[in-house]
């Protein structure tokens, strides 16, 4: 089995990019695969064109896709699961996540006639400044869940998941209390995604 890994944070300097790595590990020691796009490194566009706005907005099912989102999109159907790793920004995903949802979401890919494959797996793993009580208390963990779910992934997989590392800020103590099981938590979602193991 296969996972597509989208990640997306602007810095190696953060615990995000531990978490990919955690996660990563758990999925080589589970015997599965995956593959990888990290869209600050690629410089992915997230900017979608007037031409792709165009064929979106008047619902044209045309084979005239940019090839860095042709190249997302097989990403998407070679695999078995897809998993979005990134730091929660004003109760979202970064701008780049954003507009990949933006530019790859295609129609006649995400919805319409859909060429999307109907991916067994969909996991979130969000990593963030403030507690994740507080994020509860404020219902904001709630919004991004039904951002992710009830639009993104919707009809789209046949299971999700969302996590959230909550009180990750640097400098914060709950960042170095919590350091170590939050790893281990991510090395387990990749270790049982498609399993128990």
């Amino acid at each position: 089995m296969k996972a597509f890994i989208v990640y997306c944070h602007p810095s190696e300097d953060s615990f995000t990019s531990h978490v990919r790595d955690s996660f990563i590990r758990g999925i080589v020691d589970s015997g599965n695969e995956y593959l990888i796009s990290d869209l600050y490194k690629m410089n992915f566009k997230s900017d979608m064109s007037e031409k792709e706005y165009l064929r979106d907005s008047n619902y044209r099912d045309t084979p005239d896709l940019e090839e860095d989102v042709l190249v997302e999109q097989k990403k998407i159907n070679d695999c078995d699961a897809i998993v979005f790793i990134y730091p929660v920004f004003w109760t979202e995903a970064p701008a780049k996540l954003v507009g990949w949802f933006d530019r790859v979401w295609s129609y006649g890919f995400a919805y319409g006639n859909k060429t999307m494959k109907f991916l067994d797996k969909g996991l979130i793993l969000c990593t963030a400044g403030n507690e994740k009580e507080k994020l509860e208390q404020f219902g904001l963990i709630d919004a991004m869940e039904k951002v992710m779910f009830g639009d993104r992934l919707f009809n789209r997989v046949k299971e999700s998941d969302f996590v959230v590392f909550g009180g990750m800020s640097k400098g914060s103590e709950t960042r170095e209390r919590d350091w170590h099981k939050n790893l281990q938590i991510a090395y387990e979602k990749g270790k049982k995604l498609f399993g128990t193991n």
